[in-house]
C-alpha cells in the first residue's frame, strides 16, 4: 500500500493573494520561492474538528497551525509589527507534553495559530 509522505501545498482563497502572500513572507517569515516553501521537517497535527467548534471563527471552514521554534520571540516581533495576538492560559494547559500556543490572523481575517512543540 502507498502511504502519503506529508502535506504536499496549502492553497486558499484571498481577495488579494499577491499582497497576502507578501504579509505572509513579510510578517510571519516565511521564506517561499516560486511557490514552494521548503520546511523543516517535525511534527503535523491532522486533525479534523467539531463543525461547532469554537477553535476559531464559525465563518472559516479552517485554520493553519504554523511550528515555530521560539513562540515568545516571534510574539514580540509580531506585536512590533502591529500584529494583534491572542494567547490563553487554557491553551498552554501541558508545555511539557503538547508545547505553547498563541493565535493571529492574517490581513483578510483568516485564523493562524503558532505553535512550539515541547523540546525533546
Amino acid at each position: 500500500m502507498s502511504h502519503i509522505l506529508g502535506i504536499g501545498g496549502f492553497l486558499f482563497r484571498a481577495k488579494n493573494p499577491e499582497e497576502l502572500k507578501k504579509w505572509y513572507i513579510e510578517t510571519l517569515g516565511i521564506e517561499i520561492q516560486n511557490y514552494v516553501w521548503e520546511q523543516k521537517a517535525g511534527p503535523t497535527v491532522w486533525e479534523p474538528t467539531a463543525h461547532d467548534t469554537d477553535q476559531f471563527s464559525v465563518d472559516k471552514p479552517w485554520m493553519i497551525n504554523f511550528r515555530v521554534d521560539n513562540l515568545k520571540e516571534l510574539i514580540a516581533e509580531l506585536k512590533l509589527k502591529n500584529v494583534e495576538v491572542e494567547e490563553r492560559d487554557e491553551w498552554n494547559v501541558s508545555p511539557e507534553e503538547v508545547g505553547t500556543f498563541a493565535r493571529i490572523q492574517d490581513p483578510e481575517g483568516n485564523p493562524v495559530e503558532l505553535w512550539q512543540p515541547p523540546k525533546e
